[in-house]
C-alpha cells in the first residue's frame, strides 16, 4: 500500500494538465524493434510510433493504413499501392524501397521473430516510388493478415542502417507520434509527429505509457488520476470500475489464449520426465480444472480452451475442447511413465498477481496428482529471454493473437517457428501448418487444423492451452474516441482528453 501511495503522488506531482495522456501498462516492453520485439505491451506502444502496411478495425476487416490498397495479380504476387507524402520521423520519405528495405529486415536480420510469419516470400520488387509487387514461394492464405502487425511495420532505412541492431533503443518509423525517451521498468515517452500522413486525428501532444505491474496499483492510479488510461485491469476489479461516475470501461473478446509452454528439446532443461515424456504432460494436464481456475482467480469471465483458436473465429475446431480433470488417469500415466512421485516440475510465472495467482491454484491441484510445482516468478520480459535460452522446465505465457489461425499457431509449433520456445517438432505437423498455410476453403483448413490439434495437443501433449482472456481497458471519462479491437491495441487515432 504503501508503494501504491508513493507511486499516486509521484504521478500526480509530475502530472502533466489534458496535454498528456498517461497509460498505464502491466508489464515493461521488450526491445522497441519491431523486427526483434515479441511483447504484447510492446505492440501497443508501436500502435503510436509503427504505422503498418495494413491494419484491423473493431469488425477484424483488413483496412489500408501505410498501403492505399492491394491486389493479387495472381495465386502468387500481391500488389500493393502505398500512401503519398508520408514521411518518416527523421523526416526521410516512405517508399517502396523503404518497403522493400523493411519485409528484408524482418527476413534476414538475425534473431528476427518476423521471419516466421512471412518467409513465404520469395522476392520483393520496387515497381515505382509508390508500387511494391511481392512473390510468394506459394499461395498463402494468412500472408496479407501478417502485414497488419510488426511485419508489416515499415522503419527508416537510413536509421536502421546507423543504428544496427541498437534501432529498438530509439526507433524511427512513420507513425503519429516519434519516440521521446524509455526508462527501464519505468516508463515510455513519445510525442506528437506534426508531419504525420494523417495528423488531424491525432489531437494528444504527448502520451507517457507507465509500467505498473501490480493490477491494484493501477486502479488505484486510474482512480486518483494519476493516469488516465490502464491497458488492463483484472476481472475482480471491474465492478469497483463501473461503480465510479468518472471512469469508463471496455470488455471484449481476445483474440489469443493462455497456455503453458513444455521445454521439450531446448538445451538441458528439456532433460525432465515433463519434457520427456507425453505421458508425464498429459497427468499434468488432466490434474487441472480450467474452469475452477478461471472462477477462482478471473471471475469466470474468461473461456476455458484446448486450442489456439477462439470460439468466435470461424476456422475453431467446436469439437476438440478440454478434457474433465481425471485424477485417476492422472495418477495411472505417471505410474505407466515409472516416476517417482511426487515429482517436481518448475513453472516460469511473469510477474503480475493473477498469474502467480492462477499459479498457485494450479499447484493445488497437481498436488493431488503426485507433482510438486515450484513456481518461479520472472519480470515479464526477462521470462521472454529466458525462454529463448531455454532455462525453463515450463512456462505460463499468454499471446494476445491474430486474427488467422495461423498466426496463433504456426511460429509457435512448426520446427521452425520463431517462438517455438519448447523446440517442439513433428514432421507431419509441420506438413499440416504448412498445408494450412496454402489451403484457401475455409472447411478444409479448419479440417487441417483439426488434425493438427490431435497431434500436437493431444498425442505429443506440445503445449497446454488454458483459456481464452478479454481484453478489459478502463479510462477516465475525460478520453473519449477509443474503440475496442479484439486485438487489444490502443490505437491513438480519434482520441480526445478533455480537461
Amino acid at each position: 500500500m504503501l508503494r501504491s501511495l508513493l507511486l499516486i503522488l509521484a504521478l500526480g506531482i509530475s502530472a502533466a494538465s489534458a496535454q498528456n495522456l498517461r497509460i498505464g501498462l502491466r508489464e515493461d516492453p521488450d526491445i522497441m524493434d519491431p523486427t526483434l520485439a515479441r511483447t504484447f505491451v510492446g505492440r501497443i506502444v508501436f500502435a503510436s510510433l509503427c504505422d503498418k502496411l495494413f491494419d484491423i478495425n473493431e469488425r477484424l476487416e483488413i483496412v489500408p493504413q501505410l498501403a492505399t490498397g492491394h491486389s493479387w495479380d495472381d495465386p502468387r504476387t500481391l500488389r500493393i499501392t502505398l500512401r503519398p507524402g508520408v514521411k518518416f520521423h527523421d523526416g526521410e520519405p516512405l517508399d517502396a524501397e523503404a518497403v522493400r528495405y523493411s519485409l528484408n529486415r524482418h527476413l534476414t536480420m538475425q534473431g528476427s521473430f518476423r521471419r516466421g510469419e512471412i518467409n513465404t516470400i520469395e522476392a520483393i520488387e520496387v515497381v515505382d516510388p509508390l508500387t511494391v509487387l511481392i512473390r510468394l514461394n506459394a499461395p498463402s492464405a494468412p500472408f496479407l493478415t501478417q502485414l497488419t502487425d510488426r511485419a508489416g511495420m515499415i522503419v527508416s532505412p537510413r536509421a536502421a542502417e546507423a543504428a544496427g541492431r541498437d534501432f529498438g533503443r530509439r526507433p524511427v518509423c512513420a507513425g503519429p507520434y516519434r519516440f521521446v525517451e524509455r526508462v527501464a521498468q519505468d516508463r515510455i515517452v513519445v510525442e506528437r509527429f506534426p508531419e504525420y500522413w494523417n495528423a488531424a486525428a491525432i489531437t494528444i501532444p504527448r502520451i507517457t505509457y507507465q509500467i505498473i505491474t501490480d493490477s491494484t496499483v493501477r486502479l488505484a492510479n486510474l482512480q486518483s488520476g494519476a493516469l488516465e488510461m490502464v491497458q488492463s485491469i483484472d476481472p475482480d476489479d471491474v465492478a469497483a470500475v463501473r461503480r465510479n461516475a468518472r471512469l469508463r470501461i471496455s470488455i471484449s473478446d481476445e483474440l489469443g489464449y493462455q497456455s503453458l509452454t513444455i521445454n521439450i528439446g531446448n538445451g538441458a532443461r528439456a532433460q525432465t520426465p515433463m519434457g520427456q515424456d507425453a505421458r508425464v504432460r498429459a497427468a499434468f494436464e488432466l490434474a487441472l480444472d480450467r474452469q475452477v481456475i478461471n472462477q477462482v482467480v478471473y471471475e469466470g469471465i474468461f473461456t476455458p480452451t484446448a486450442q489456439p483458436v477462439p470460439p468466435g473465429n470461424p476456422l475453431h475446431v467446436a469439437a476438440f475442447r478440454p478434457e474433465p480433470r481425471n485424477l485417476d488417469r492422472a495418477r495411472a500415466l505417471l505410474r505407466e511413465a515409472g516416476v517417482r512421485t511426487p515429482l517436481a516440475v518448475e513453472m516460469t510465472v511473469p510477474n503480475s498477481p493473477d498469474l502467480r495467482q492462477a499459479a498457485e491454484v494450479m499447484q493445488a491441484m497437481l498436488r493431488e496428482a503426485g507433482f510438486e510445482l515450484r513456481i518461479n516468478t520472472m519480470e515479464f520480459a526477462s521470462s521472454l529471454q529466458a525462454a529463448t535460452r531455454g532455462e525453463f522446465e515450463t512456462y505460463l505465457i499468454g499471446w494476445s493473437g491474430r486474427v488467422d489461425p495461423d498466426g496463433n499457431s504456426w511460429t509457435f509449433i512448426h520446427s521452425r517457428g520463431p517462438q517455438n520456445d519448447g523446440r517442439y517438432s513433428n514432421p507431419e505437423v509441420d506438413r499440416l501448418l504448412d498445408a494450412a498455410r496454402v489451403e484457401a476453403d475455409p472447411a478444409k483448413r479448419r479440417d487441417l487444423y483439426a488434425q493438427i490439434w490431435a497431434i500436437a495437443i493431444r498425442q505429443d501433449r506440445s503445449r497446454i492451452y488454458l483459456w481464452h482472456r478479454k481484453n478489459i481497458v478502463a479510462h477516465t471519462a475525460r478520453l473519449s474516441g477509443f474503440t475496442a479491437v479484439p486485438d487489444g491495441l490502443i490505437r491513438v487515432q480519434g482520441l480526445r482528453l478533455a480537461p
